[in-house]
């Protein structure tokens, strides 16, 4: 059975039972790019342009309530992110990235959607105004190739057409034109309705980690070490991870350096030193060219990217693994471990989690109990 996140779809209902909808109402946007009204006017215009299209109604019944929550979603965080500029424009820097996160945390606590889904979701959200502008980005090709290996390019150009036909601007030929073109650049970059492929995986690690690396390049391998990132929110059962699937590898954990030198995880001032502590413990395991796994939250790319740098710095190849269970069992979890997290720094981290993507490391594994 297909997922579902309402049956009653009326814009009475949602504003009713959901106050992310309800903040939608008064959120000012500019009037020469969006004259129908504020955030909520307009959403409610994507979502009847969406539900209109021929193409929407090619797409699977799944498909379909995934690109209308993805609509209903595109703009929730403009109620945050909204200002007025020094030249007196209305702006909303960083909506579609803050939305992101409050789809999934929306998806994964509120209304529980499939982990599949969810992400397809908030990528949508995340990468809503990619079309219209992929041409205007630092490195065009690679942006698209990020974005196509964690959202589906067709649902992406369907919700950017909405998104176009649910507001009144004078430029809405020429937006429907660059959909068109990204459509085109789709197709001729192999990543129409599929995420781009690669030659390996160190082909493709080695192309988003490196400036101006050529997409068709296959690296030589002479990786010494198999590093494994592990990757989740406290509670999420990454010890029972290591227990089950990694039989007897040397781990190196930021709880257990806590631990030894009697340090509270709250205690900020010293998470740094613990930090360097497991570094040099890494450093001895890579300069042996020793297999090891790395068990911490590492719940933000900055966090896991300076890690991944340093474990290839050492010729290590790595490997990242996400592990979730649904927002219950998380908790009932958490409450059951002998070290609980108190629920107002669960709920932070949550606010924070960014999933790694499959461009981040040699190989990304996501282990999703349902």
């Amino acid at each position: 059975m297909s997922w579902m996140f309402s049956a009653d779809k009326s814009w009475s209902f949602l504003a009713e039972r959901y106050s992310w909808v309800t903040d939608m109402a008064g959120v000012l946007q500019d009037p020469l790019h969006h004259a129908e009204g504020d955030v909520a006017v307009h959403t409610q215009s994507v979502l009847a342009a969406l539900v209109s299209m021929a193409e929407y109604e090619q797409l699977t019944p799944q498909e379909q309530e995934i690109l209308w929550m993805a609509a209903l979603l595109h703009d929730v965080e403009k109620r945050s992110t909204t200002r007025v500029d020094h030249d007196g424009r209305i702006v909303s820097p960083g909506h579609a990235r803050k939305g992101e996160f409050t789809a999934r945390q929306i998806l994964f606590k509120d209304s529980p959607a499939p982990f599949a889904v969810r992400e397809q979701i908030a990528a949508l959200v995340r990468y809503h105004g990619l079309p219209l502008w992929v041409m205007e980005k630092p490195d065009p090709q690679k942006a698209l190739f990020s974005a196509s290996l964690r959202v589906d390019t067709h649902l992406l150009s369907l919700l950017a057409k909405a998104d176009v036909l649910g507001r009144q601007c004078s430029d809405v030929d020429e937006l429907l034109g660059r959909i068109e073109l990204f459509n085109l650049y789709c197709h001729e970059q192999q990543c129409w309705r599929q995420a781009r492929q690669f030659s390996s995986d160190e082909a493709r690690y080695r192309y988003f980690a490196t400036d101006g690396a050529p997409v068709n390049y296959q690296p030589y391998d002479d990786y010494q070490s198999q590093v494994t990132l592990l990757c989740g929110l406290p509670g999420m059962g990454k010890d029972r991870y290591i227990q089950q699937a990694c039989g007897g590898a040397a781990i190196i954990s930021l709880d257990d350096i806590r631990r030894q030198h009697r340090i509270n995880p709250d205690d900020s001032a010293a998470n740094g030193w613990v930090v360097q502590q497991a570094k040099q413990q890494a450093r001895e395991k890579l300069r042996r060219g020793d297999d090891f796994v790395w068990n911490a939250t590492n719940i933000t790319h900055q966090m896991r990217q300076q890690l991944i740098n340093l474990f290839v710095s050492y010729k290590a190849r790595v490997r990242v693994v996400y592990i979730e269970v649904p927002y219950a069992k998380w908790r009932q979890q958490n409450r059951e471990r002998e070290y609980m997290v108190p629920d107002k720094v669960m709920d932070r981290m949550l606010a924070k989690l960014e999933l790694p993507s499959p461009e981040e490391a040699h190989q990304v594994i996501y282990q999703i109990t349902d």
